[in-house]
């Protein structure tokens, strides 16, 4: 939910409790004005009916309301002088109406030549429940009105306010640390937003320097340890060759070289994580999935010639998409790798290409891998000598710089690695 929709959700509730607070206290306000209104009315009809006793007496014969408001009887001069004026509500009913209508009644007595009299007059109330359900829907109204007022200024007039809040939003989702860009520059004379402005600007800053500090470690490792481990390799392949060399000297060389090619591809493999988790890799191209795990598997074709594995090929789509060369050649190529060493002799390999996805399955091992660390850099099996426990974190880093999710089960005895391509699908 954005902010400027948030703030309206807090204020509906915060106006719905006022607004539901006030509309109580000023319906019973309304209900005491309205009843001191009719009991002034009342008062004044009572004395204006009284002065006009002194001029026609017949009034004195109105025992019952009928199309009047009053109706007079009689009384004993002790009731009469213990008598005061009482006002209540009550129901009656009236000749224009069809049920009982709620009514004001003002109960007085009086004097008139020696003879004392009980004085009843009403008015007409406003029915409680016609009041209630019309304040009602008035603050209903009120509030609604309230709230799409306040909705239509937080969006049309206040969100020009925020624009530069969006400028500076979208300028951080698109910048790039790898391009030589300049710093955020928004203008704007609000106090928050060129505070926000600057401590992006700062962190930009720190950033680019990290960035840059990593890169060219990264360029200098590459050159520094590559050299050294390549001259090694070099002389001790030529004193392999020493005739001088006894049967253990020979073995133990032999091992120091394999070792140093297992650093050296393990160094490889760490500097390449280094580029890919730094974002290096940014040139896109259209490629075939489809043409490039056939491509590279025909490099293993030995291992596989010598293991007798079986290779077959399930193509329900042509799956192209949008990537690094390089980092498809070595997505595809680290799962081939992986699905050849592991798989048992006479086994089985099958790549299956869809729309969007891409899966390989191999025979090997009978039990299912730990999936929550399957992906973890160095790990790896126990009987995996010659194996750096490194392709797979490789695999994943690629992946999750193109936001392809990549995921492994085990099904009817075969390990699955799958990749979903969809987000980066090239278009025909």
């Amino acid at each position: 939910m954005k902010l400027l929709n948030r703030s309206l959700l807090y204020l509906s509730a915060t106006f719905l409790i006022i607004i539901g607070v006030w509309s109580v206290i000023f319906y019973f306000n309304l209900k005491n004005e309205i009843r001191d209104s009719i009991d002034d009315g009342l008062d004044n009809n009572r004395i204006l009916i009284i002065k006009k006793l002194e001029q026609d007496t017949s009034l004195l014969s109105q025992n019952e309301f009928g199309g009047n408001n009053f109706e007079i009887h009689q009384t004993s001069k002790q009731i009469a002088l213990e008598f005061k004026d009482i006002y209540k509500d009550t129901l009656m009913y009236r000749i224009n109406e069809d049920d009982l209508e709620p009514v004001r009644i003002l109960h007085s007595a009086f004097k008139h030549k020696n003879t004392y009299y009980h004085l009843k007059v009403i008015s007409s109330l406003v029915e409680e429940d016609d009041l209630i359900e019309d304040s009602f829907w008035s603050v209903v109204w009120l509030f609604i009105i309230l709230i799409a007022t306040i909705f239509i200024i937080n969006n049309v007039i206040l969100r020009k306010v925020w624009n530069p809040f969006y400028d500076i939003l979208n300028l951080l989702k698109a910048y790039r640390l790898d391009k030589n860009e300049d710093l955020i520059n928004v203008k704007t004379k609000t106090k928050e937003f060129i505070e926000l402005q600057n401590a992006s600007n700062t962190l930009i800053k720190h950033s680019k320097d990290v960035f840059s500090s990593q890169k060219q470690f990264t360029e200098n490792a590459s050159h520094e340890l590559q050299t050294p481990l390549a001259i090694i390799t070099n002389k001790l392949e030529l004193l392999l060759e020493s005739e001088d060399l006894t049967t253990a000297d020979a073995q133990t060389i032999a091992g120091v070289i394999d070792s140093t090619q297992k650093l050296t591809q393990l160094n490889k493999s760490l500097l390449l994580l280094a580029k890919i988790e730094n974002k290096q890799f940014a040139n896109t191209t259209v490629l075939s999935v489809n043409d490039t795990a056939k491509e590279f598997i025909s490099n293993f074709q030995d291992f596989i010639t010598f293991k007798e594995i079986t290779i077959e090929f399930v193509e329900k789509a042509i799956l192209t998409v949008n990537i690094d060369a390089s980092l498809l050649e070595i997505l595809i190529t680290n799962l081939i790798k992986n699905a050849v060493f592991h798989n048992s002799n006479k086994g089985k390999i099958t790549l299956v290409f869809s729309e969007e996805t891409f899966s390989i399955y191999n025979t090997g091992s009978s039990t299912a891998l730990n999936t929550k660390t399957i992906f973890n850099r160095f790990q790896k099996e126990a009987s995996s000598i010659k194996s750096t426990g490194i392709g797979l974190a490789v695999c994943k880093a690629i992946c999750k710089l193109y936001t392809t999710p990549i995921t492994y089960s085990f099904i009817k005895n075969q390990h699955c690695f799958t990749i979903n391509f969809k987000n980066i699908i090239a278009e025909n």
